[in-house]
């Protein structure tokens, strides 16, 4: 992988407004503009963008194009067969590692859209295309692609006044097309926050037009990096390299319910029926935090005995405490079970939580 630091097309934008830059999965992106938690507070009280640029988009067509994403991914395409459906997945190798986590989009006929994460990129690229048949092309339009997320309990309204009459929002996981103050657009009703919201594919050219665009609504605030993770985390999302990557399985990651039982031929499912089986030896929990922050890397602990390190941590700006995830025993991964993390020099008291840790949002409110 190239060591290059890369400029998503709205780079400039984000200085020009005071975007605090630092250097992510190879690229240079805002952590933060006014503040975390105000940019926070504004995704689940209005609306906020962000951009996410950074992400990869590969094209895959042809007449055996669904034939072959069904042995590479672990859900199931049939369940997006109607045009303009769009599926969360994993995919595995043949150790039932998870390579990535996608969104698939069925934009076309014989045609699907695959948004990959950033620092996978490259090596999601050598893998799906050297499983390619000769009935499929695949293309990399990644470069050539903006992507920017308008997130909130707002963010449908703002979009309409932007889209003009007639415009309807696509249903929950469907992407459909648009134009966006003249920018056209593809719109995806899916996000990272746990809040309602879409997501716009435009050319790369058009991107500062539209993100200007979205700007000019004064109830919408630009959003870095750093709410993006704070906002993920508060709904339990799992984040590549951190909840899980090539040394987890999805059952372990309690991502079961993207690896229908009723599929099969696609590669890991022999490993990840085996660990279904027996069942996981460690499992993904969620973590309430009495006081401090955790942070990836700390340790977690049970009596006295360390049972495992802290996967994503971080401070609740909706519920005013910290929040975790970790990997521990299965035997410990029952709601209710009393742990410990190491914060610094002290230890403090952990619960195991069911995610999500924010139970009410524009998604389970319909408030948006």
């Amino acid at each position: 992988m190239s060591e290059t630091i890369r400029r998503t097309p709205l780079h400039d934008e984000h200085v020009a407004l005071g975007g605090r830059m630092v250097d992510f999965a190879g690229w240079r992106m805002p952590v933060q503009y006014a503040g975390i938690i105000e940019e926070h507070t504004a995704v689940r009280t209005g609306a906020g963008v962000f951009d996410v640029s950074h992400m990869g988009e590969f094209r895959v067509f042809g007449t055996g194009a669904k034939a072959a994403l069904q042995r590479l991914i672990t859900n199931d395409l049939d369940r997006i067969d109607e045009m303009g459906k769009a599926l969360y997945t994993v995919m595995c190798d043949e150790d039932a590692g998870i390579i990535d986590d996608l969104i698939v989009y069925h934009t076309g006929d014989l045609e699907y859209l695959i948004v990959v994460n950033a620092a996978n990129r490259e090596t999601d690229w050598d893998w799906i295309s050297s499983r390619m048949p000769d009935d499929v092309e695949l293309a990399d339009e990644s470069d050539r692609t903006a992507l920017i997320a308008l997130q909130g309990p707002d963010a449908l309204r703002i979009a309409g006044e932007l889209a003009g009459e007639g415009w309807t929002a696509p249903e929950r996981f469907a992407i459909g097309e648009a134009v966006f103050s003249t920018v056209p657009v593809l719109v995806a009703r899916t996000g990272y926050t746990g809040e309602d919201g879409i997501e716009l594919f435009c050319h790369a050219s058009n991107a500062s037009a539209l993100w200007r665009a979205l700007l000019s609504f004064e109830e919408v605030a630009p959003c870095g990096l750093g709410a993006r993770d704070t906002l993920r985390l508060e709904m339990g999302y799992p984040l590549y390299g951190s909840d899980m990557d090539r040394g987890v399985d999805p059952i372990s990651a309690r991502l079961g319910w993207v690896v229908p039982k009723e599929k099969t031929g696609y590669i890991g499912e022999a490993a990840i029926a085996r660990i279904r089986q027996a069942g996981p030896e460690r499992t993904l929990v969620g973590l309430t935090v009495s006081e401090g922050v955790p942070r990836h890397g700390h340790t977690v602990l049970h009596g006295g005995d360390e049972v495992g390190k802290v996967a994503s941590g971080t401070f609740s700006p909706t519920l005013g405490h910290g929040i975790a995830t970790a990997y521990v025993p299965a035997a410990l991964a029952e709601p209710g079970t009393g742990l410990e993390i190491a914060i610094r020099r002290k230890v403090v008291r952990a619960v195991v939580t069911r995610p999500p840790f924010v139970k009410e949002t524009s998604l389970t409110t319909g408030r948006s």
